[in-house]
């Protein structure tokens, strides 16, 4: 029985399984994402990279200033301006083929319309290692299992 073609194989894989297979025939890169929202829009991102096939993320509650106005709020009587706004940042490294799907899951999940639903940054990842097996760049992106 003849080994069948990689395409015909990655092409009856499920979506997440094509895109890797064509990353690593094209010796991909490997992007961080980085994504700023929102905390009470954090499960609807996190429901939206699950909808995107996106799996492996770091999620971090952190504090900033963007475009939003500066809030005022009293505390124990004494009228305080509040500078910085709660946020949620997550941090996806995804190689090139899951970009986009990622930025798309982001905005889909954190999008309210108004001022303060945060940013997505995309940055080149140097190197990227599993721990446990050594595997690096793409593959150490790649979901177990995969």
């Amino acid at each position: 029985m003849s080994k069948p073609e990689p395409f015909l194989v990655a092409s009856k894989c499920r979506p997440r399984a094509r895109l890797l297979s064509h990353a690593l025939e094209k010796g991909e890169a490997v992007k961080l994402v980085i994504g700023i929202v929102r905390p009470e829009k954090a499960n609807d991102v996190l429901e939206a990279l699950y909808r995107a096939e996106v799996r492996g993320f770091s999620l971090s509650r952190v504090q900033g200033h963007g475009g939003e106005l500066d809030r005022v709020e009293t505390y124990r009587g004494t009228t305080v301006k509040m500078g910085l706004s709660e946020k949620v940042r997550f941090e996806i490294a995804v190689s090139d083929p899951f970009v986009q799907p990622t930025i798309d899951a982001l905005c889909n999940g954190a999008r309210t319309g108004e001022v303060g639903d945060g940013k997505i940054f995309v940055v080149p990842l140097e190197r990227a290692v599993r721990i446990r097996t050594a595997e690096a760049d793409v593959e150490a992106v790649t979901p177990v299992g995969e």
